[in-house]
């Protein structure tokens, strides 16, 4: 395209310069209008090969447009791809770290005492207590009397104090008489009796502790243990069934 236009700016020269020089060949008016019409010519063409270079530049410049837009769209769908890939970590994680704090809660909440009805009392107990406790009065309810025992009586040295205590010392009582160890069976019904006097299990605890030393044949020790029942809890259930074994004994 340049040297097509260098070669017509040549020949306008060309034409521009042998004009005078043929002067007798045409008029001044004809001159000037070949001249003109030269000119007119060069300029078209000047303006042809402009817009030509011109649409062609245009072009290259739509096209590394369109590939620098292509790149750009390219580069948005990996940015895309990046952002769901980081979403959906961040969701696993906001999960994971919900059931983390679920789990942790669950724990701890194992962990915390929980309220509890004992004798018709309203008390808390630990986690490890009520395990302990359930644990060894599930040998009991079984009819395993020996290892009941055993089991209570590691509850009662771990947990001295616990609202379960007064029930623990008094089931213990009943392991031991139902193994007919009546010694160990009357200590355990008496520690009922003076470490936990305004317990509802007391009156029973002294009923059978009578019930022991009947069983043993000693009927003095029986007798007062019977009266001092009767005196100590009279509106007791455990008062009248003692009122009825004293006046048997007549």
């Amino acid at each position: 395209m340049k040297r097509f236009f260098s070669t017509l700016v040549m020949v306008a020269t060309v034409g521009v310069v042998t004009v005078p020089a043929h002067a007798g060949l045409f008029d001044d008016d004809e001159a000037r209008r070949a001249i003109l019409d030269i000119r007119t010519k060069i300029d078209a063409l000047s303006a042809q090969v402009d817009e030509k270079l011109t649409v062609k530049a245009d072009k290259t410049a739509v096209l590394d447009l369109l590939n620098q837009q292509d790149q750009l769209r390219q580069e948005i769908a990996r940015l895309r791809g990046d952002i769901e890939v980081l979403s959906n970590d961040v969701a696993d994680g906001q999960r994971r770290q919900k059931d983390f704090y679920v789990d942790l809660d669950n724990r701890l909440r194992k962990l915390e005492p929980q309220k509890i009805m004992v004798d018709g009392k309203e008390a808390q107990v630990d986690p490890g207590e009520q395990k302990s406790y359930d644990a060894a009065m599930a040998l009991f309810q079984s009819g395993d009397y020996k290892n009941a025992a055993a089991g209570l009586s590691t509850f009662l040295q771990s947990y001295a104090r616990s609202a379960y205590a007064a029930s623990a010392q008094y089931s213990l009582g009943v392991a031991y008489y139902a193994q007919k160890d009546y010694k160990n069976a009357v200590a355990s019904f008496e520690s009922v009796v003076t470490s936990f006097p305004d317990n509802v299990k007391a009156p029973d605890a002294m009923l059978n502790i009578a019930t022991c030393y009947s069983e043993q044949k000693d009927k003095a020790a029986a007798r007062k243990i019977l009266m001092s029942l009767r005196n100590q809890y009279p509106n007791s259930a455990a008062a009248g069934s003692a009122a009825d074994r004293l006046k048997s004994m007549k």
